[in-house]
């Protein structure tokens, strides 16, 4: 994993040096508070169960993940030959934080956790992603979403 510690000098500069947008607090569509929100995680690691067909080169579908399955269970098949996966191998919630919404609905700050997730593959055209993202669409009702957590990778 990058660490800016360890950059030379001329890259930690530009990379501090680069602004950061700030948002206003107020949420850009209408709807229901988060606290009252069914939330589903939506990925672009290329994650997939073992059993699951791995993510080719230029993929452009996406891959289920049941809410029950255990961290073990994922497998990153992400092809960009750039991506470092360590942070992933370290702890999958890096990519897919199951546990940390988990934790946010015990809370009470998001209503409730989808039954399930999905994950695209991140190295790929995103036009190529339209045809899935619309299929996905009526899963994600189906399952009362009304809030995703997009993880992009």
């Amino acid at each position: 994993m990058a660490r800016l510690d360890r950059m030379p000098a001329a890259e930690r500069a530009h990379l501090l040096a680069l602004p950061c947008p700030s948002y206003p607090g107020t949420p850009w569509v209408p709807g229901r508070p988060l606290a009252e929100r069914r939330v589903a995680i939506v990925s672009t690691a290329g994650l997939h169960r073992r059993a699951d067909r791995p993510f080719g080169p230029g993929a452009g579908d996406y891959r289920v993940i049941p809410g029950d399955t255990p961290a073990a269970d994922l497998t990153m098949s992400h092809i960009s030959s750039n991506f470092d996966r360590t942070g992933f191998v370290q702890d999958a919630e890096v990519v897919f934080p199951l546990t940390r919404l988990r934790e946010l609905a015990a809370e009470g700050v998001v209503g409730s956790v989808a039954a399930y997730h999905y994950s695209f593959m991140g190295a790929t055209d995103p036009r190529q992603l339209e045809g899935a993202a619309r299929r996905l669409a009526p899963l994600l009702a189906a399952d009362g979403v009304d809030g995703a957590l997009l993880v992009p990778v």
